[in-house]
């Protein structure tokens, strides 16, 4: 594939990952706060089904031989830590790297300030890891998956944790469905009790007294 397939391809798929960010509404700062409140659960439903068919389409890829897998090395202590503070972060801003630039072309105006400040982690931990990668990027088992540890091939354990993965979303979706969870504006329900009234209309309630 030449460099220009590579671009288009890469172009494409940003298309349809931002159309369905947008339509998801995951993108919106009640939705990600609102998972770490564990509040609503949208986003962990999309990330389950983007997860599930993620394992289906490789499932089908790798087993008849058109793709070979190239897993990054597990390294437990980068992870860890990297997951904490890009969680704690999040929690904070509500928006991650990819959902911060659905959030700019919604018009949210302090997600520029969040774009800035992922820009600016990035060049800090670039200039800071010589110093990071004997204590954070050291270490681990390497190149391993559950394939090699179950001793099986990928497909059909790509294909038996996508069902199962299908199973608890069908059990969370029937425990809490994402229509009350989406809220009446569709941005992450805000009330405590989860009655599915978001705060703007609270306030349009509060002004028609």
């Amino acid at each position: 594939m030449s460099i220009l397939m590579v671009i288009i391809v890469g172009l494409l798929m940003g298309l349809v990952f931002g159309v369905a960010l947008e339509k998801s509404r995951v993108f919106e700062p009640g939705m990600i706060v609102g998972q770490f409140q564990l509040r609503n659960f949208i986003m962990v439903k999309m990330f389950m089904t983007a997860s599930a068919t993620g394992l289906v389409v490789l499932a089908a890829l790798n087993g008849f031989g058109f793709v070979e897998l190239h897993p990054k090395a597990a390294i437990y202590s980068a992870t860890i830590v990297g997951g904490l503070i890009m969680g704690a972060g999040m929690a904070i801003a509500g928006a991650c790297p990819g959902t911060v630039l659905a959030q700019i072309g919604a018009g949210y105006k302090d997600s520029i300030a969040v774009f800035a400040g992922g820009i600016l982690g990035a060049m800090f931990f670039g200039y800071l890891e010589p110093t990071l990668k004997p204590i954070l990027l050291t270490g681990g088992d390497g190149k391993i998956t559950f394939a090699d540890v179950f001793g099986v091939p990928f497909w059909p354990l790509a294909l038996g944790v996508a069902a199962l993965i299908a199973v608890a979303l069908a059990l969370l979706e029937r425990w809490q469905s994402w229509r009350d969870e989406m809220g009446a504006d569709f941005d992450g329900r805000l009330d405590a009790k989860g009655a599915g009234v978001s705060a703007s209309a609270q306030g349009q309630a509060s002004a028609a007294e």
